[in-house]
This record gives C-alpha cells, structure tokens and sequence, in this order.
C-alpha cells in the first residue's frame, strides 16, 4: 500500500478543524460581550456628534469655497442638517444638536473674521 507523503498533513489540518470547531462550540459567546443597551446609546450618542461635528466643517468649508473673494461666508444650521442627512443619513437632526456643532465648529476654526452664521440667533 502506497501512502501519500500529504496524507499526515491531511490528517493533521483536519484533525487541527475539527478541535477548533468543538472549542467554537464549547466557548461560543464568551469571547465577545454583549453589547449592553447603556453603553449601545454612548456609542450611538458620540456617533451623533461626530458626525454633526464633521458636517458643519463640511458646511463652512463648502460655504467658504462658494463665496466670492471679499465676500463674507454664509453658513447655516439647515446647511448642516442638510449636510448630516446627505453625509450621514440622518433623518431628523435637532437643530439645537446642529447650531451647537456650528458654534463649536464656528469658534474653533477661526471663523469669525470671514463667516457669518444663524448658530447664536438659534440659542433659546
């Protein structure tokens, strides 16, 4: 009887799948926790804010490329509802939500000497 010189690597990698497979089944669940419902609404939460926070860069970059030289740039909340809905795909942002990501936006990146923004009139 001729035995092929592959036939023990054979032999070991299915023997290598089949205690793989039965430790899967032994330990199934345990190495990834549950996602709990707190820590679910954070991550959804930052989410939120990171993506608001992207689309009033985004809104002031686009406005600033559309203004003509020497003309003052003109951004607004619904520019950055707009944004996170076509960027993001959300449905119905807070324009409390939105006006805070502009004013932050607005405040960090030196806005102030060439933008004009509705953000401080939404304050109520």
């Amino acid at each position: 009887m001729n035995v092929s010189p592959d036939a023990p690597v054979g032999v070991l990698v299915v023997v290598t799948g089949a205690v793989l497979v039965a430790a899967g089944a032994r330990w199934k669940g345990r190495a990834v926790r549950p996602l709990a419902p707190r820590r679910a609404r954070a991550l959804a939460w930052q989410a939120y804010v990171r993506a608001l926070t992207r689309s009033a860069e985004l809104a002031i970059a686009a406005a600033r490329g559309a203004a003509g030289r020497g003309e003052p740039t003109i951004v607004t909340v619904e520019d950055v509802v707009r944004l996170a809905h076509q960027r993001f795909g959300y449905e119905e942002g807070a324009r409390e939500h939105a006006a805070a990501a502009l004013r932050h936006a607005y405040e960090q990146g030196r806005c102030a000497a060439d933008c004009v923004t509705d953000a401080y009139s939404s304050i109520r």
